[in-house]
């Protein structure tokens, strides 16, 4: 009697558990959130926590665009609509950021800007640090309190890596996206270029990326760089984006430009079309398909080079007379990058070569620089509060 009692349990229990299972796959929401984690933390578990993440749209390519957002309990939840004009809310990962978004079309922007606006502000690799990025953004006068685009016909520029080591990729694409029709409508322009950590995400490599992207792929049973694939939003976004740019006497690259490039006289808007070309691709795929490809996706391309900024042998550091003849052949007075970071803003080659990219997040903290602003010839150093920290004559390396 007590053995078929505990059989008839068995099979209750089983019957309930298949119904949930069948609950979960017939509903277009997830279920996920915290997952346990192996690492531990002065000896206890620690979790790891998916939570308000997205939107990623899809073209469906029947007019329709399926929607794939996490909220912040971790539910991911799926809907499609029909309105290809849509508004949606993006919210960061902390929950303490919002602004709102409407869809829009987007194309590759000239690789040299017609006209050389009053204010250029310059910054690089935010990688998906939100508050540090959208901080700077207002204390400068470049958004308002919300977020709403505010620097008139002037221009930013944002020179690469928003994807990886933060928790807000996916929202500062968003950002950028929303900013750069603003900043047309108004006159202006935003530029976002590519780093070296978009195309690695976009190939899988997820070395540098937080746990909560790993946990939403595994969770949807997909590789995370499809939700930024050919016909995501955000995917043809980023296939339309400039490797190279060029605003009055100035380049702005990721990484940099050595002799090898000056070697192979590239153009550089064929630069931009060959690097978009194989951004879908793996690496491996990317450098197979040709030797110029191997070369824009390696050590001494674009979006790796250190020889303007590393004097060691390994980053085969570009001689003088070789930037000389760069600088001659693109008819430009500097060249700015980020990529390599250093505690300040700073130049090399008597400030022919400035150099962006800084530890936002310490910086803020510590009251050091983080961006730079050139108007009329000027280049001033800035950082939170608006606050001036130099011109960069001052800050030679």
């Amino acid at each position: 009697m007590k053995t078929q009692a505990i059989r008839q349990s068995a099979r209750v229990l089983l019957s309930v558990a298949f119904l949930f299972l069948l609950s979960i796959s017939n509903n277009p929401s997830y279920c996920s959130g915290t997952f346990p984690s192996e690492e531990s933390h002065k000896g206890k578990k620690t979790e790891k926590v998916l939570k308000n993440d997205g939107p990623y749209i899809f073209d469906n390519g029947d007019g329709s665009l399926k929607i794939i957002e996490v909220g912040r309990n971790g539910k991911i939840e799926e809907k499609t609509t029909f309105r290809r004009d849509t508004v949606f809310k993006v919210t960061s990962h902390s929950g303490r950021i919002s602004f709102t978004v409407r869809l829009h079309e987007t194309e590759r922007q000239n690789f040299r800007s017609v006209n050389t606006p009053e204010r250029i502000f310059v910054t690089s690799d935010p990688h998906g640090n939100i508050e540090c990025f959208t901080d700077l953004l207002k204390d400068n006068g470049i958004t308002d309190r919300k977020l709403e685009w505010k620097y008139g016909s002037n221009t930013l520029i944002v020179i690469g890596d928003v994807f990886d080591r933060g928790n807000d990729a996916t929202q500062i694409f968003w950002l950028l996206y929303k900013l750069e029709n603003e900043a047309k409508m108004a006159g202006g322009q935003v530029i976002f270029l590519l780093g070296n950590h978009e195309p690695m995400i976009l190939s899988d490599d997820m070395r540098y990326a937080k746990d909560k992207y790993k946990i939403l792929a595994d969770t949807l049973g997909i590789r995370y760089s499809s939700l930024y694939g050919p016909e995501t939003v955000l995917g043809q976004w980023l296939a339309t984006r400039n490797t190279i740019h060029f605003i009055g006497r100035d380049m702005f690259v990721h990484a940099g430009v050595g002799e090898k490039f000056l070697e192979m006289d590239l153009d550089p808007e064929y630069v931009n079309r060959k690097m978009s070309e194989v951004i879908f691709m793996k690496n491996k795929d990317r450098k197979a398909k040709s030797a110029l490809h191997a070369f824009l996706y390696g050590s001494e391309g674009p979006v790796w080079y250190r020889g303007l900024v590393r004097e060691d042998e390994k980053y085969n550091p570009c001689p003088p007379e070789i930037l000389d003849r760069i600088l001659s052949k693109y008819g430009i007075r500097h060249v700015i990058v980020g990529h390599t970071i250093f505690d300040d803003i700073c130049s090399f080659y008597d400030g022919k070569v400035i150099a962006v990219n800084v530890d936002n997040k310490e910086n803020t903290k510590e009251g050091r620089s983080r961006a730079l602003i050139i108007e009329n010839g000027v280049y001033r150093i800035v950082g939170n509060g608006g606050k001036t920290y130099g011109m960069i004559d001052s800050v030679k390396r």
